[in-house]
């Protein structure tokens, strides 16, 4: 290749990298805008900009995969925590609220007889390429074509393990034509596959759907796929309120984070939980994950500031992304749990394929 044709791919690369900084959405009126892309409500927490030769040294010492297998091997752990999962029951819509763990941070409402799909991620690793992947380490309990049919599909942001292109496809695929929910700047990437139905929200917007209302609500994490993508698209949790005989039921999914005083806000703005889906794994080395990722104990905090009358744990025990073991979630909760002097079983700790329903508020 001449001189000539390097430097104008070089200047090319580089202009695609400046082009992608502009935010489209930027609004200076709002505090997490800025005009290459997002940050945090405390914006002195920057997080996702570890450069990469710092990354690439934590992988090599061993900071995104678990120090130790859990007791008796995956192969036992996979087994003692999945269930077989009720699909016949899955497709019956239900008034009151069901909820069942995928798997990670994956999950599938039932409301209101609507059914809602939450970070789906259901293949064998999340990255990429599988070279450069946390692979799974307990089979999903159903495969994209075995869903329910699903009303909406959220996503809290662009990570691969919360956002995977393989089961977005498959579900489509399927046959399945959800609305999907997702942060601002997050629908070129669906425009891209020729996925419609998309809504892109910031923190606070709302929309209604009969007897829900979505709401999209801050978190503290942030954004990446790419090397020139860093914090250009949004990031947050969801929370779903149902309109009922007895009275407004409320979930709120956090999406990654780490603890904030975001939490207190949303009790504030949207009133007490009923069910919260909080992430309990993926939270050592805490040096680095702290500001990202909530461990149990912040979890258990998270539950107490917006009032959680239930939480159930997720992002743990599915995919190899960081030290703790497979099974150190469990016991880091219980102990959190009599720590903050609360009930063994206010936080669930759900099996993969597991389902839960949930009484409504009496009238």
């Amino acid at each position: 290749m001449s001189a000539h044709r390097c430097l104008f791919l070089l200047g090319a690369i580089l202009l695609l990298a400046a082009c992608a900084g502009v935010n489209a959405h930027y609004d200076a009126s709002r505090a997490h805008h800025r005009p290459n892309g997002f940050v945090n409500s405390d914006s002195a927490r920057a997080i996702g900009t570890l450069p990469w030769y710092d990354t690439m040294w934590r992988r090599l010492r061993g900071d995104f995969r678990p120090s130790a297998p859990p007791a008796g091997g995956y192969e036992q752990f996979a087994a003692t925590w999945s269930v077989p999962v009720h699909t016949k029951q899955l497709r019956s819509p239900t008034q009151q609220p069901r909820i069942t763990w995928l798997g990670h941070a994956s999950l599938l409402l039932q409301v209101a007889g609507r059914t809602i799909l939450i970070d789906p991620q259901l293949a064998d690793f999340a990255g990429p390429l599988r070279l450069l992947s946390a692979p799974r380490r307990v089979p999903p309990p159903l495969q994209p074509e075995d869903l329910p049919p699903i009303d909406f599909v959220l996503i809290s942001h662009n990570h691969y393990d919360h956002l995977d292109a393989e089961t977005i496809r498959r579900l489509v695929a399927a046959g399945q034509r959800p609305r999907f929910l997702v942060p601002l700047g997050l629908k070129p990437w669906f425009d891209e596959r020729g996925i419609d139905g998309v809504r892109e929200m910031d923190w606070w917007d709302e929309i209604a759907a009969g007897p829900l209302r979505i709401r999209f609500t801050p978190a503290q994490h942030w954004s990446k796929r790419t090397p020139f993508d860093t914090n250009q698209s949004l990031w947050g949790g969801f929370a779903v309120e149902a309109e009922t005989p007895g009275g407004p039921w409320r979930f709120l999914y956090t999406g990654d984070t780490g603890y904030s005083a975001d939490f207190l806000e949303i009790r504030r703005r949207l009133g007490p939980v009923d069910l919260l889906a909080v992430p309990v794994g993926a939270y050592l080395p805490r040096d680095f994950m702290a500001p990202q990722h909530a461990d149990p104990d912040d979890a258990v905090r998270i539950m107490l500031d917006v009032e959680a009358r239930q939480g159930i744990g997720i992002h743990w025990g599915t995919f190899e992304l960081t030290q703790e073991p497979f099974d150190q979630p469990p016991v880091d909760v219980a102990a959190a749990l009599r720590r903050h002097h609360l009930a063994a079983d206010r936080l669930w700790m759900l099996r993969h394929g597991e389902s839960r329903t949930l009484a409504l508020p009496g009238p």
